[in-house]
């Protein structure tokens, strides 16, 4: 029994670890980073399929500020299957310096995900995000569109960290 128990305590401590995981080796969060400048809502224009935004198109990212200093995002999406949207709430904290475009976000109580700012304009109007892995990246507008210099200089920035951006999904926009 005593071996079960530390057995499960390890695999919940090793859980949770991984999960504090904030960001691949490759890649560099930006620094000089504005977050009041970032708040507001942006387009998903590109992204690695995964669960929880798997068949949603029209897809757009809301952040504000809580009363507390952590951010809150509201993520939006609309699944044309089942004909309805589909809405989640969550919130993200620095893990170090606010100046640094480094993250995390839960969406889920206490586990906590990387949310890294690879690349962002100088007027906050496209931003590159990747998760704490190679399995999660977007690419973030303030429109439905983003000029074709700033997406080669995306990709290329995406590519130099080893995502492999032949895998992006292109969201469509016409909600």
């Amino acid at each position: 029994m005593r071996f079960s128990i530390k057995v499960a305590l390890t695999f919940f401590v090793v859980l949770i670890l991984s999960s504090c995981q904030q960001i691949t080796y490759k890649a560099k969060p930006i620094d000089n980073f504005d977050v009041n400048r970032y708040l507001g809502s942006w387009y998903e224009i590109a992204r690695f399929d995964f669960k929880f935004e798997k068949d949603l198109n029209n897809t757009t990212a809301t952040y504000s500020l809580n009363d507390d200093g952590t951010i809150k995002v509201i993520n939006k999406g609309y699944n044309p299957f089942e004909k309805e949207w589909k809405t989640a709430e969550g919130k993200a904290k620095f893990i170090g310096s606010p100046k640094i475009g480094q993250l995390k976000v839960s969406f889920f109580g206490p586990f906590y995900s990387g949310y890294n700012i690879l690349a962002l304009d100088a007027d906050y109007k496209y931003a590159l995000v990747a998760g704490k892995n190679l399995k999660y990246l977007w690419i973030l507008s303030r429109e439905k569109t983003i000029p074709e210099d700033i997406k080669t200089e995306y990709l290329k920035i995406a590519e130099d960290a080893g995502y492999k951006t032949d895998k992006l999904l292109w969201i469509e926009h016409n909600k």
